[in-house]
């Protein structure tokens, strides 16, 4: 059952929750100042973060604005941390393989 729990995929509000985190550590700043120039509230936001709500595309896109950042740079960064390890492939086969899964990731999202 343990070994069920690790193997199983990260939840998306997860994944953007924790990107959301260290995006807004990243720029040195602190829930209200994010939250306030997103227009929502600290409290909202910390939950955002830790995975505990699931935010609307609306209220993502508010956040992502008050970090200064867009949906495409989010999706992508999430799409990265949700890719399999590659199996041992050619390099240049290995490069194409890994572009075209995150721009898979990223449409899918």
């Amino acid at each position: 059952m343990a070994e069920e729990q690790r193997d199983a995929e990260p939840l998306w509000r997860d994944l953007v929750g924790r990107r959301l985190r260290d995006l807004r550590r990243e720029r040195g700043e602190t829930l209200t100042e994010t939250a306030g120039r997103a227009g929502i509230s600290p409290q909202y936001l910390s939950e955002i973060e830790r995975g505990v709500k699931e935010p609307s595309s609306e209220m993502i896109a508010a956040v992502l604005g008050a970090l200064g950042t867009t949906l495409l740079e989010l999706t992508t960064s999430v799409a990265i941390d949700l890719r399999p390890v590659p199996v041992a492939v050619p390099l240049r086969a290995s490069a194409a393989v890994s572009a075209h899964a995150v721009s898979a990731y990223a449409l899918a999202a």
